[in-house]
């Protein structure tokens, strides 16, 4: 050990101890699962089916596609560096510049947040509904969902870390929700009341041609399709991840997106043309819907939305610790105020990182729901996509520019045209044609949360200097998180 590593910081405290390797390959891909349907088909379903009709299985298979390029590179990137700091330590190792090392890292802040919002609003108006009121107003559900974040805040308070035995329970009772759904889709085709040919007809609300229609889609659908990039963060804790990781992350993905596609022709077969851009309740999303036209005489949907609540309250702690995280690890690194790195004696969580992302969960979810043109759950739920763009963009390239590394024995290596793929797919994605105009204002969410991480960074950096005589950079990028 050089004298340099052996004065490092210990950014985890006195009472961390090497990650214990428990994760076989049914643990992980029950994680990976998990993590990618959390929320997301329970949110956008709907609004993507309203964008391209009857063809609402085909963003969600383009998106896969995009995604699972990614993968390739996340792959070939996490068995080269296996430390779990994700794409702030990617970023870091390809450019070495700290402040872009630093909007990376903030970016996933930022998703984290919204992602954890989306989920907020998505829980209220379920529960809302599962208690009786079937058309909640904005003002309940945004009381509800500010107050579900406070509770997650006083959860995360008391030190709650992530555990995959209880995610496989999380799993099994979101996979059960969408088990029902497509169930249901297919008992109301083979009674005869569903129209299978639906799911070949194109429609546009705007009179889009079907290449734009299923590129707007597509970011739309982006948002179910993100969750396999944390399980990275997982890899120290992965028995001989070399040899499982890749195998299992994209049997993972597969899995998803068939899943995904299910629900889908699900929505497409049950609900009549027409009705599926204009859920009941736009909040709660479509896929109540599905249940309660396709088995009216069933008491499933007064169930299904206390399964919906269960599935994505878990997203949501997820998201938000590992916010809360980032937050620390790069307050403890002097990348922000310091402040922001205090912990509760005894538990040790990291009550001030808690605070400062609650409190921009909160402010956002009220600003949101306030001002936006569109509902809060596609705003929130097409900003979190928007981010996580961005950074898989940034972390294709880097994927590209560490090729001068040299690979371990035994390392993923991903062919050398997916990474230049992920990049363009994932930047064209980004850009306003791939949005509707009144999904515009998710590049003022995403300006705004970035612009207060560079207010914060700048600070930091004035302290730093003024009042410690040092640079501003990240001391020990490996162990962020």
């Amino acid at each position: 050990m050089s004298a340099t590593e052996a004065t490092q910081p210990d950014v985890n405290g006195p009472e961390d101890t090497d990650l214990k390797r428990v994760l076989g390959p049914k643990l992980l891909l029950l994680f990976i699962v998990g993590d990618i349907l959390g929320a997301g088909v329970y949110a956008v379903t709907g609004k993507l089916a309203g964008q391209v009709g009857g063809i609402a299985w085909l963003p969600f298979l383009v998106a896969f596609a995009v995604a699972t390029v990614t993968a390739f590179s996340y792959l070939e990137l996490v068995t080269k560096y296996p430390q779990a700091a994700g794409a702030a330590l990617y970023t870091h190792k390809a450019f070495g510049i700290h402040f872009i090392t630093f909007l990376v890292a903030f970016t996933v802040v930022c998703s984290g947040v919204t992602s954890a919002s989306t989920s907020s609003n998505l829980l209220a108006a379920n529960l809302l509904i599962g208690f009786g009121n079937d058309e909640p107003s904005s003002a309940a559900v945004l009381v509800t969902a500010l107050v579900f974040m406070l509770v997650l805040a006083a959860i995360n308070l008391r030190g709650v870390g992530e555990s995959v035995k209880f995610n496989v329970i999380l799993t099994l009772v979101e996979m059960t929700a969408l088990a029902i759904v497509i169930g249901i889709g297919v008992w109301v085709i083979a009674r005869g009341d569903g129209d299978l040919g639906r799911i070949t007809v194109f429609e546009s609300p705007d009179d889009k041609g079907l290449f734009m229609a299923v590129t707007i889609a597509t970011a739309i659908a982006f948002f179910s399709m993100v969750g396999f990039e944390d399980s990275v963060n997982m890899v120290e804790e992965t028995k001989d991840p070399m040899k499982i990781f890749p195998r299992t992350m994209l049997t993972g993905l597969g899995i998803a997106v068939v899943i995904y596609m299910l629900v889908a022709i699900s929505v497409v077969a049950v609900i009549p043309a027409g009705q599926i851009a204009e859920p009941t309740n736009a909040e709660a999303g479509i896929l109540l819907d599905v249940v309660k036209i396709g088995a009216p005489d069933l008491p499933i949907d007064t169930i299904f939305p206390f399964l919906t609540v269960f599935a994505v309250a878990n997203t949501a702690l997820i998201n938000m610790l590992m916010a809360s995280r980032l937050i620390y690890g790069m307050a403890q690194q002097d990348v922000l105020p310091r402040s922001l790195g205090k912990v509760l004696p005894g538990r040790r969580s990291p009550w001030t990182a808690i605070v400062f992302t609650t409190l921009l969960a909160l402010a956002l979810i009220s600003v949101v729901t306030l001002d936006s043109e569109s509902s809060v759950v596609a705003a929130l739920s097409g900003t979190t996509a928007l981010l996580l763009l961005a950074v898989f963009t940034i972390v294709n390239i880097a994927c590209l520019v560490l090729r001068r590394d040299p690979t371990p024995d035994g390392a993923f290596r991903a062919p050398s045209y997916l990474p230049v793929v992920g990049a363009i797919c994932c930047a064209y994605l980004l850009g306003p044609w791939a949005r509707l105009e009144a999904d515009m204002v998710q590049y003022k969410i995403a300006g705004g949360l970035l612009a207060v991480g560079v207010v914060l960074w700048a600070l930091t950096w004035m302290t730093n200097r003024g009042v410690r005589a040092k640079k501003t950079g990240f001391r020990d990028i490996d162990h962020l998180e």
